[in-house]
């Protein structure tokens, strides 16, 4: 019977949540891909995978959902605790769903997917959770070599029937083996790898595209928040640098969000910049594609229904101050040519 439970909840959330329409299921690449948001529901021992387990735990679980013809989809499914500050700190941690636990599965295509989730299930994190959605967006616009991402409405139902369901916004990360097979590229595994020494195009649009959003909590020489890939045909080419977890950002400005104490700044709305020092024309190749690309971001705000009114105004306002340092040379150089970061 519970699984009639899941499909009344999950016919419910396609009659009455806006934008909805469920795509068709044709591979990982072309699931990620799609732009509409999936319901489904996630049926797994809910005391359990909310106590707050360690890293790398493993529940089991049931992921329910349809098929555009109709027919259900109910996959056995292994569920990973993953993440580090937001495992122990969110009230929904981290997941990752192995959808390959059963050759059977349907789903078993999807292989394992990182799932990001609202920290605690309230309206303000879940507009903190739709902000991050759209920056990987945002991002998508500037470089291929970018993760994807794919918005869910999800109700957690538990399977020993002792707490309520939860129904929250959450969204998949693709693999980053996924992101270099896009872009002809290998994974780089090298740790500790120095950052100058990376593609140094792609690097100066990473550094901006971080001060843009007002996020610091990255670094590329320890792999924190970034990724490495490198081109699959010359591997002795410099790797090309992906960030993720843009949650730390200004542009969001999550309750739990605060700067590492040596950088200086009190806030993280704050911006402050953390590449290296480039000459002018780098710079104002890049910019130019940042103004360029203006109304397309702002377009994404402004179009992505589910934000409030209240989040996309403050969201532009934000961006407004980058632009504003953009467009004038003076603090261009200020900020990154004169006063940058050392080593």
């Amino acid at each position: 019977m519970k699984w009639l439970v899941s499909l009344g909840i999950i016919y419910f959330l396609t009659i009455f949540h806006p934008g909805f329409s469920q795509s068709s299921f044709a591979n990982r690449e072309a699931y990620l891909d799609d732009t509409s948001c999936i319901q489904a529901v996630l049926v797994t021992n809910m005391g359990r995978v909310f106590s707050h387990s360690k890293h790398g735990d493993i529940s089991y679980g049931h992921f329910i959902t349809l098929l555009p013809d109709g027919k259900k989809i109910d996959d056995n499914i292994l569920l990973e605790i993953r993440g580090h500050f937001r495992q122990g700190y969110c009230f929904v941690p981290p997941l990752k769903l192995k959808f390959n636990y059963k050759d059977s599965a349907v789903l078993c295509y999807l292989k394992s997917l990182k799932m990001v989730s609202e920290c605690k299930v309230t309206a303000e994190n879940d507009q903190n959770l739709l902000k991050e959605y759209l920056i990987y967006k945002m991002y998508n616009l500037f470089t291929s070599r970018s993760f994807h991402d794919r918005l869910l409405y999800l109700t957690f139902e538990d399977s020993a029937g002792k707490k309520k369901p939860i129904t929250e916004h959450a969204f998949f990360l693709e693999d980053i083996s996924d992101v270099a097979r896009r872009n002809n590229c290998l994974q780089w595994k090298e740790k500790n790898f120095n950052t100058e020494m990376t593609d140094r195009k792609q690097m100066t649009l990473v550094a901006l595209f971080e001060f843009m959003i007002g996020n610091t909590d990255w670094a590329v020489s320890v792999n924190h928040n970034t990724r490495l890939i490198v081109l699959s045909q010359d591997t002795f080419s410099k790797p090309f640098v992906v960030p993720y977890d843009f949650d730390y950002s200004g542009l969001i400005n999550t309750e739990y969000a605060a700067p590492d104490e040596k950088l200086e700044i009190e806030n993280v709305t704050q911006r402050l910049y953390r590449g290296f020092a480039r000459t002018m024309p780098e710079l104002e190749e890049e910019l130019d594609t940042f103004r360029l690309l203006k109304k397309d971001i702002y377009a994404l705000i402004n179009n992505f229904s589910l934000l409030t009114q209240k989040n996309k105004e403050a969201m532009i306002a934000y961006l407004d101050g980058f632009y504003e340092v953009i467009n004038n040379k003076k603090m261009v150089k200020n900020l990154f040519i004169d006063n940058v970061r050392k080593e």
